[in-house]
């Protein structure tokens, strides 16, 4: 009845169209006075959840993909992915992926990966005689992998959902094996299109503008190795590495590449401010949810069901893939994590799953979410960046869809796949 009381709340205030963080915080309150808690234990729990070291990562992040995203870094990237694979047939398409992969690992967005990159790629594409549904299908499907590879801001809210007992480290290292899988098969799956529908061949760009070319986007390039090898070589830990690489996003941006202007600055700033404190209320709210879930010792009784249902870890592991597709196509990613991390993260560990690689199974599913109907944030920012429909994106996004299930798949039961790195450098 207790565990009826507070999702059964919470439902409702979603069907009744309530913001989710305020729905979180209010059937927080709700389930409170339903087993006799305190309403001040409640905003305890809402002011600690926001009272986090870690949590800094997430507006530095933010902030420095914000400045590279607006500052030209896209237009750079998609120049030097161009260098990279240009030349093949279907060569657009390609560099569409690689350009997104190195964003990815520059803003960690899919969101500010489909803006920036699919506002230079995909008229350009159709430009070059691809359907515009197939450009806006590429875009928006290799940009799930910036959810996966540092400085994946949703790496930083797993782990606080689990506790903070898994490393921000372990996880941006762990993102990397799935990131790069991820951005291989879309690239694969391009070059068959590419085959099977004759797509243009790309032209050899020329050595002296390619050296040019690669040289001015080095120095974006350097935002990652910064990040990475910062964090590796324990400089600076994964939280301040996020300041420096804001440091280091404003001084190739204002003084390098200089396309920005300083009076855009404040607008940007403000922009910015915007987003994260939607964010930040969202984890406080949650964090107030979970305390309650776990004095109603939800998480416990659902461990139980599942351990009744089946004690195969290979079942249960395709039981919460299906439970996270479902839920990632009707959620936002940030609250699903923040809600099904504490339910579901013991679960799994009973069963032996690393905590690591079960983030990258979350990662991956409700990043799938994110360009599927009818919640898709990414998917809607994508028709609107190609000016396509819903309905046509998602007809060309069938076969993408089957691809990314294939890496779901993968890196839900080969755990090497994510854990191989963390364990190597870390």
């Amino acid at each position: 009845m207790d565990a009826a009381i507070l999702v059964g709340s919470f439902i409702v205030l979603i069907l009744l169209r309530v913001p989710v963080a305020y729905s979180l915080g209010i059937s927080a309150l709700i389930g409170a006075w339903w087993i006799d808690i305190p309403l001040h234990a409640v905003m305890i729990q809402i002011a600690g959840g926001v009272n986090k070291f870690s949590l800094l990562a997430i507006p530095f992040f933010v902030l420095a993909g914000a400045i590279m995203a607006e500052g030209g870094m896209a237009r750079r990237l998609v120049a030097f992915a161009g260098v990279l694979v240009g030349f093949v047939r279907g060569g657009l398409s390609l560099v569409n992926i690689t350009a997104s992969t190195f964003f990815g690992a520059i803003s960690g967005s899919s969101l500010a990966d489909t803006a920036s990159v699919g506002s230079v790629l995909i008229p350009e594409m159709e430009k070059k005689g691809y359907p515009r549904e197939f450009a806006t299908a590429v875009t928006v499907s290799g940009s799930v992998q910036a959810l996966l590879t540092p400085p994946s801001h949703n790496s930083v809210i797993y782990s606080l959902a689990a506790g903070g007992t898994v490393s921000i480290a372990a996880l941006f290292m762990a993102g990397i094996g799935p990131g790069l899988l991820m951005s291989a098969t879309m690239a694969t799956l391009c070059l068959w299109f590419a085959k099977k529908r004759n797509y243009p061949k790309g032209e050899v760009i020329p050595l002296r503008q390619a050296i040019k070319i690669c040289i001015d986007a080095l120095w974006g390039l350097m935002t990652m190795f910064i990040i990475l090898g910062g964090i590796l070589s324990g400089v600076f830990t994964a939280t301040e590495s996020a300041a420096v690489a804001v440091i280091w996003a404003f001084f190739v941006t204002m003084f390098i590449y200089r396309d920005y202007k300083w009076h855009e600055l404040p607008k940007m700033m403000h922009r910015t401010v915007r987003t994260l404190s939607i964010v930040m209320i969202l984890i406080a709210f949650a964090a107030a949810f979970g305390y309650i879930m776990t004095l109603m010792q939800i998480p416990s009784k659902i461990t139980t069901a599942f351990l009744t249902f089946s004690d195969n870890r290979y079942v249960i592991l395709m039981c919460v893939n299906f439970m996270l597709l479902v839920l990632g196509t009707l959620m936002d990613m940030a609250p699903l994590i923040l809600i099904l991390t504490p339910i579901l993260l013991p679960v799994v560990t009973s069963f032996g799953v690393d905590p690591v690689h079960f983030g990258m199974i979350m990662l991956v599913n409700l990043g799938i979410g994110l360009i599927t109907p009818p919640v898709g944030a990414v998917l809607f920012v994508g028709a609107a960046i190609g000016k396509v429909t819903i309905e046509a994106t998602v007809k060309a996004l069938l076969p993408f869809y089957a691809a990314l299930f294939m890496v779901l798949m993968a890196v839900t039961y080969i755990p090497a796949i994510s854990l191989w790195l963390p364990s190597v450098v870390l």
